[in-house]
């Protein structure tokens, strides 16, 4: 395996959980968002968005789960644009996962 850092290797899996963790605050707002207000215009549109939200983290979740994987498995060592991959896509997910919190919390305080 292509020597990843600690201090990257402990930023994936950072990265990772808050992407899981998301993944689960938006799931849960989306129930609670349909339980009580049901499929009303209003709503809809926020659940649309809500959808939205969990895909673009589960699709950042994915391709770093799946990268990481293949650098792994890279011997002797990585390739120069494996890894340049990789941590572009870091940089990607964080943005995503940033812009993602932002809208749900945005989310959140329309609907309380």
């Amino acid at each position: 395996m292509a020597k990843l850092p600690d201090p990257v290797l402990t930023n994936i899996f950072t990265l990772q959980r808050r992407i899981i963790e998301s993944i689960d605050a938006t799931t849960t707002l989306a129930f609670r968002l349909f339980a009580q207000w049901g499929e009303t215009t209003t709503a809809l549109s926020e659940l649309e968005e809500l959808q939205n939200i969990q895909e673009r983290l589960r699709s950042k979740y994915s391709r770093l789960n799946t990268l990481l994987l293949k650098v792994a498995e890279s011997q002797p060592i990585a390739s120069a644009d494996m890894l340049n991959l990789l941590y572009r896509t870091i940089e990607v997910a964080e943005a995503t996962l940033d812009a993602s919190i932002a809208s749900l919390q945005e989310i959140q305080r329309n609907w309380n």
